[in-house]
């Protein structure tokens, strides 16, 4: 399955050190290749659009992803600091899934 990346996800991933960096890029490639089938303690779905991609660690990094035309949109990336996903982290991988949506 394909996977594109918002700028704003690269922006992040170029960031992070290269170690943390190395265990994004393969939990990425799970993703891409297992698709819908990714599951616990991988990825874990949010809404009906939303998926998060669970990255552990010292570091633990959360991308925010949806399927799109047969391939997936990686939507908003960020260090996890508390047991639950911050609301402000969901509405702005929201916001960026309602402008792909526009286009």
């Amino acid at each position: 399955m394909k996977v594109y990346l918002e700028k704003e996800v690269q922006k992040f991933l170029d960031s992070i050190n290269d170690s943390v960096r190395a265990k994004v890029m393969r939990s990425i490639l799970l993703l891409s290749e297992l698709g819908h089938k990714i599951r616990m303690p991988h990825s874990k779905k949010i809404s009906d659009d939303l998926f998060e991609l669970r990255i552990p660690g010292n570091v633990h990094i959360r991308i925010i992803y949806t399927y799109k035309n047969r391939g997936v949109v990686l939507l908003h990336a960020f260090k996890k600091k508390k047991q639950k996903i911050a609301k402000k982290e969901i509405n702005t991988a929201e916001e960026r899934l309602k402008r792909l949506n526009r286009l």
